[in-house]
């Protein structure tokens, strides 16, 4: 029999008073008088122990609240969206209302059932991480496959900003060349500016120091002061940021309408770029949108400082007079290199004085010539680089 039915049948038998019965067994008389009423209102069954748990707490999590973090996730996995705990508070925020913490958001997904355990999962904390300190510090480069509603293959080449994850490029072709790794980094420099370095897998788009010699990209970069940085082979790791990215890309098209065509999947992205560049919070970036981290510090630029603000590139064949033609300005310029090199293919990298043209095929140093622009803008220089460790260029850029 527990100690409270004791206290209140010997006050009811007259054997002890509260008092006595307080000092007894060691309980307050208020508390006596509290199982007296008990006693009265409920009989023997109100004396059982009650739990000590208060009747109302003003900090739980409303069950409209509730709802609408379950409605959320059901949302934003449909479209193919983060739909985690962060993005999800992040939501609630936007719409005025006060999120509850991460930790309750996860409790509730658990208890919706829409939480898939994965135990085999390897650990956060196991990986290294590492980030630049600055947007344009590094940018990170890649592709990826996808298909066409017809299922034909295509391809989706990627520039990330390795600081805010800010995508600076998001273009389908039909297959990647290294002409379109080269053309695009140059309508993103346009744009944002030049980086300090780049970071890529061993593709033979981005380097060609596998296979002997190198490619239009690795001239490019020493030409505008950028470190060209390659990760391990066979270790993805370390470009992780675009290798997660391209997680993110997916999941989101998949969850679209097949393309019919290269232009509909363009189409798809312009609108994923805008969704995932200025609304939608990233974790590693507090919560923050990747337009806002890249906006909120000053960017980083190439060691060697250059004036340029703007390159061309283009690839042509010297004609049997040794010039190739390039226009400016809405006018057509004659470039004389040389006869010697006539049906010399060339790879020409134009900015807004100079010419810098490489000899893909051939093994023989070029010359230097210089002549004045016909728009009266200044001097334009024209330099022949040929180097004798291109053989294998012309089969890797095409």
């Amino acid at each position: 029999m527990s100690k409270h039915r004791v206290v209140v049948l010997k006050i009811v038998a007259g054997q002890l008073s509260v008092s006595e019965a307080a000092a007894a067994y060691g309980v307050s008389r208020r508390h006596v008088h509290r199982l007296l009423a008990r006693y009265r209102a409920e009989g023997l069954a109100g004396l059982e122990p009650r739990s000590r748990r208060p009747r109302s707490n003003p900090s739980t999590t409303s069950e409209a609240v509730r709802a609408r973090i379950v409605e959320l996730r059901r949302e934003l996995t449909a479209s193919g969206l983060d739909a985690g705990p962060a993005t999800i508070g992040w939501h609630l925020e936007q719409e005025q209302i006060r999120p509850p913490a991460i930790s309750t958001i996860r409790r509730v997904l658990h208890a919706a059932g829409l939480v898939t355990p994965q135990p085999r999962k390897r650990p956060k904390a196991s990986y290294v991480r590492f980030e630049a300190d600055l947007p344009n510090r590094c940018w990170q480069s890649d592709f990826t496959h996808w298909q066409l509603a017809d299922g034909s293959g295509v391809e989706i080449l990627n520039w990330l900003d390795d600081h805010s994850r800010y995508l600076l490029a998001c273009v389908a072709f039909t297959r990647v060349t290294g002409d379109d790794v080269v053309n695009t980094f140059l309508t993103s420099c346009d744009t944002y500016g030049v980086p300090a370095s780049t970071l890529t897998d061993n593709g033979a788009v981005y380097t060609s120091r596998f296979t002997g010699g190198r490619n239009a990209f690795e001239y490019l970069l020493p030409l505008l002061g950028v470190i060209q940085k390659n990760g391990s082979p066979n270790h993805p790791q370390t470009q992780g940021k675009i290798e997660r990215f391209h997680q993110t890309l997916k999941r989101w098209l998949a969850a679209q309408p097949a393309p019919a065509t290269l232009t509909a999947l363009q189409h798809q992205l312009d609108t994923f770029t805008g969704h995932y560049n200025h609304h939608r919070p990233h974790r590693a970036l507090n919560r923050t949108t990747p337009a806002d981290a890249y906006h909120a510090s000053p960017k980083a630029t190439p060691a060697t400082t250059t004036t340029t603000s703007h390159y061309r590139i283009r690839y042509d064949r010297i004609d049997k007079t040794g010039r190739i033609t390039l226009r400016r300005a809405g006018r057509l310029h004659h470039l004389h290199i040389a006869a010697a090199h006539k049906g010399t293919r060339v790879l020409a990298i134009a900015d807004d004085t100079t010419i810098t043209t490489i000899a893909l095929d051939t093994g023989e140093i070029g010359q230097t010539r210089k002549r004045p622009l016909a728009d009266g803008q200044g001097p334009f220089n024209t330099e022949t680089y040929v180097s004798t460790h291109l053989r294998h260029m012309s089969r890797l850029i095409t």
